[in-house]
């Protein structure tokens, strides 16, 4: 067993771990693509267990509970998306969700009242001239902090990059362009880590609506450095709840 401390810099809804950092610290695990399921709101300041099962599938576990299922997975997107960083940066301005009406202001990827190296700050928005309607972009220079022992970023940064531009995704409507503010909570999430960048390094967050089936609504993301480059990409699906339930008390 290996135990994992979710730090509770790392929160997405005030008392729990923010869903793209806990699917990427248990998928540290599994070479390659991966595909975690997230069963339950990940605590913080809690010591879990990452154990491997006998199928080969990873699990994070509070004691009895299952907080998160991880296997292998072949993670290739049907298009992607780019922009550039001074259209990433344009795309911002355009959040739909706007500093005072955030639903988790203090979210370790998305949260405005977050300060400058302490969380993510990625704020999408639409692109001006997407090739598809319905197209968000951020901008995302990682902070020296999020450096692993090698010099570059950290995967599970990655994985929480992309994590909180799909959640803006999934509430674009793919035809109309218009945006719905359901609270909204991530279910599972698929990535493949390219190339990690380095500490200060401008990299472009693309985020694209793909579906909604009931409560379930599926996007997709990428993330590229300045020059291009792909680093990562990632599929997710997220659950439209209550709102008591998306700030835990549900």
């Amino acid at each position: 067993m290996t135990p994992i401390i979710i730090d509770k810099r790392y929160c997405g809804p005030p008392n729990s771990g923010n869903g793209g950092y806990v699917c990427g610290r248990l998928a540290r695990h599994i070479p390659g693509g991966a595909e975690v399921t997230l069963r339950a709101p990940p605590p913080l300041e809690k010591p879990l267990d990452a154990i491997a099962t006998d199928d080969g599938t990873w699990e994070l576990r509070d004691g009895g509970n299952i907080v998160a299922t991880g296997r292998a997975a072949n993670v290739e997107l049907a298009r992607l998306e780019k922009a550039s960083f001074e259209e990433a940066c344009a795309a911002e301005l355009l959040t739909p969700v706007k500093p005072h009406e955030h639903p988790l202001p203090t979210c370790f990827v998305c949260g405005p009242a977050r300060a400058k190296g302490d969380g993510l700050r990625i704020f999408a928005g639409s692109l001006a001239h997407p090739s598809q309607s319905a197209v968000l972009a951020a901008s995302w220079t990682p902070d020296p902090n999020l450096a692993a022992d090698d010099g570059l970023v950290a995967p599970e940064f990655l994985w929480s990059a992309l994590d909180c531009p799909t959640g803006f995704a999934c509430n674009c409507d793919q035809q109309s362009g218009t945006f719905d503010k359901t609270p909204l909570l991530l279910g599972r999430m698929s990535a493949r880590i390219e190339a990690r960048p380095r500490p200060g390094d401008r990299c472009i967050i693309t985020a694209w609506p793909t579906g909604r089936d009931g409560r379930k609504r599926a996007a997709e993301a990428a993330a590229h450095d300045e020059a291009g480059r792909l680093l990562a990409v990632a599929r997710t699906t997220w659950i439209a709840v209550e709102r008591e339930v998306q700030l835990g008390r549900g």
